[in-house]
């Protein structure tokens, strides 16, 4: 069970989400919900018990400690019911003198409510505005609400007011950047009069009359900020204030309500467009060139953009073939430099058909020159043809390369590159090898200005890193491409840095393996709609499956799980978690060698496991000779994903296995 703690309010715990849907733990009384409270405002770090005992009673009675240590104990199982009995407390630990909370990082709302706080300063005016409206939803009433009276909690209550009073402030300057003004008059009206001291409150109230044109009301708010400030407190507005009622009273330019963003954008766009409809007949080839340009500009948003670009595009080149111009035909399929991060294509029937246009065009194409199109096309075969077993990749991604390096066109280098990524999966332990493309991609995207390209080197290399246990490098990487992607629109790179921390999360081993779950799941429900399935179609159940191995807990493996592509590696263990051991033998004698992708380790990990479990030696020697090469990696790791564990600790058991077993006497 996930624990969720309600600080904004009375203190409460939830199971589930912490968004009031889960449901409450019970905290039993008032003594167990201040030693919870305590804990909390803590932040992780450990409270001796004679402090602690001090906090909770103003005059300790005598057995103060044992009572004290009777709460912790109702707590925790309160909080950890499924712990077994006598196994040490993951949540609410004993260490040296006292006790700590080691809730994560989003397991309080207090917590969770100062990150959005903080994190919205950064944000465009629309994505301000929801993230503060969400964190003004999570307060139930005042902070530490039964516990006004306690000195321990004084400060953090006094912060945490402020923080939302600021926040208030942030909301309706968010509004007022939106074009919101009006919206933005009555919560800005009942905050003045509640806190009529904050002048910045009065200032936006002032500018948000103003704007919806109440000019007179405008001019009267700030005049009565400062009959409050010189009668009851004795100052003068500030320069802020006085500054704004002379722009009033002038009527300056900048006072004017801005357009909502995007409005010129659209704007400009839909004159564009007519024009361009206008401008070049319906049959023109340009069409079809403008029409991949379009779709290559789709494909990074994500979602329903990435299905539709996908469809469309294999529309656009039948279309082109039909016209019988090679050239315009290579155009067409290499201008779709759509960079690729996941080693299983989303729709492989449409990956290949773009790869058997590509090698007609290839085909086609007159002897002689067009090198740039030609290299564009193998990069393209390179690319599509990922995950398969096909001698063809390979040799195209090594011919686009060589081509692309005798040209000075470094977005070409750059789809070249990725095609490269792309075939280095032809056996076991290659991190470092795409560590190497990963950097010169970045190096050479930076230099040239080619942004997809270079959040496509970061990625890389955070799959490169992780896959070498080199998380500070990782974690680097995955903050450059949320840098990049946030300030160049590209929504897709967050579903992996995503994942890529809940792996973090659950490789270094600091989190219990309930908050390690609940990443996963996290992170997952961004796949929703993401436009990936070969990313998402069963890599949950495979990620939880794998965090659950390596802590040595039992399978959760029913017969209606869906391991979607993973299944056959999956299944062996599938079975022996059920007990089925004679089908499971069966099963894993007909195992294949898993794809060459990403995944590669961690599935041949998982057959090694139940080869050994079953004692077949045939499969295990497979596994062996497989895994060998990957020894100082980290099984799946370099996914950017999730992880089995270190290979070698693989390759030991395996080894232990297949030794010879000694004569009997």
């Amino acid at each position: 069970m996930r624990v969720v703690f309600g600080v904004l309010g009375p203190v409460t715990a939830w199971d589930g989400t912490g968004d009031g849907t889960g449901g409450a733990v019970d905290l039993k009384g008032p003594r167990h919900r201040a030693v919870l409270a305590r804990l909390i405002v803590a932040r992780r770090r450990v409270v001796p018990v004679t402090r602690l005992v001090e906090d909770l009673w103003a005059d300790p009675p005598t057995g103060a400690v044992g009572a004290l240590r009777t709460f912790v104990a109702a707590l925790r199982r309160a909080l950890e019911p499924e712990r077994p009995p006598r196994a040490p407390a993951r949540l609410l630990v004993t260490e040296g003198p006292g006790y700590a909370l080691r809730a994560g990082s989003g397991a309080v709302d207090a917590w969770c409510f100062e990150r959005t706080v903080a994190a919205a300063a950064a944000l465009r005016p629309e994505d301000a505005l929801a993230g503060l409206e969400e964190a003004l939803g999570w307060w139930r009433g005042p902070a530490y609400a039964e516990f006004a009276d306690e000195p321990w909690v004084r400060a953090e209550r006094s912060r945490l007011a402020e923080l939302r009073l600021h926040a208030v402030e942030r909301r309706a300057e968010a509004r007022l950047a939106l074009g919101l003004a009006a919206e933005a008059v009555p919560d800005l009206d009942a905050h003045v009069t509640e806190h009529p001291w904050r002048e910045d409150a009065w200032r936006l109230l002032a500018l948000a009359l103003y704007r919806t044109g109440r000019q007179g009301d405008a001019l009267a708010v700030l005049r009565r900020a400062r009959t409050l400030l010189v009668e009851q407190l004795g100052v003068d507005p500030g320069a802020g204030l006085r500054r704004l009622e002379a722009d009033i009273l002038h009527h300056a330019q900048h006072l004017d309500p801005a357009g909502r963003p995007g409005e010129t954008v659209a704007r400009v766009w839909a004159r564009a467009t007519a024009a361009y409809d206008r401008s070049v007949p319906s049959a023109a080839r340009a069409r079809l060139e403008s029409t991949v340009g379009l779709l290559r500009g789709l494909a990074v948003t994500g979602g329903g953009g990435l299905q539709a670009a996908r469809e469309h595009r294999v529309e656009a080149i039948a279309a082109t073939e039909e016209l019988g111009d090679a050239e315009l035909t290579a155009r067409v399929i290499g201008m779709y430099d759509v960079p690729a991060i996941w080693t299983r294509a989303d729709d492989p029937g449409q990956a290949a058909q773009v790869v058997a246009a590509a090698e007609r065009t290839l085909a086609a194409l007159p002897p002689g020159g067009h090198e740039a199109a030609r290299a564009r096309l193998l990069a393209t075969i390179a690319v599509e043809s990922r995950g398969t077993r096909s001698a063809r990749g390979p040799q195209a991604a090594r011919q686009a390369e060589e081509i692309a390096r005798g040209l000075d066109d470094p977005t070409l280098l750059a789809f070249a590159l990725n095609g490269a990524f792309m075939q280095t999966f032809h056996r076991a332990g290659l991190a470092s090898r795409r560590d190497e493309i990963g950097a010169e991609l970045v190096a050479l995207s930076t230099r040239h200005g080619l942004v997809t390209f270079e959040v496509l080197g970061h990625l890389i290399r955070l799959q490169a890193r992780s896959a070498l246990a080199d998380f500070p490098g990782a974690d680097r990487h995955a903050a450059a491409a949320d840098r990049l992607a946030e300030r160049h629109e590209l929504p897709l790179a967050g579903v992996f840095t995503g994942w890529y921390r809940a792996l973090r999360l659950d490789a270094t081993g600091r989190a219990p393996v309930t908050e390690v779950e609940a990443a996963y799941r996290d992170a997952a429900a961004r796949l929703d709609g993401a436009g990936m399935p070969g990313l998402e179609h069963g890599l949950l159940p495979l990620a939880l499956l794998c965090l659950r191995l390596r802590h040595a807990l039992p399978v959760r493996a029913g017969e209606h799980t869906d391991w979607g592509p993973y299944e056959p590696w999956v299944h062996p263990l599938a079975l022996l978690a059920q007990g089925r051991h004679g089908e499971a033998a069966s099963v894993l004698r007909q195992v294949p060698d898993p794809p060459r992708d990403l995944l590669f380790e961690a599935l041949w990990c998982l057959v090694a496991r139940a080869a050994v479990a079953l004692d077949d030696r045939e499969t295990m020697e497979r596994a062996l000779t497989a895994l060998t090469p990957a020894a100082t990696e980290l099984a799946g790791a370099g996914s950017g994903l999730l992880t089995l564990g270190p290979v070698s600790r693989c390759l030991g058991d395996l080894a232990t296995a297949l030794r010879p077993r000694e004569t009997m006497r």
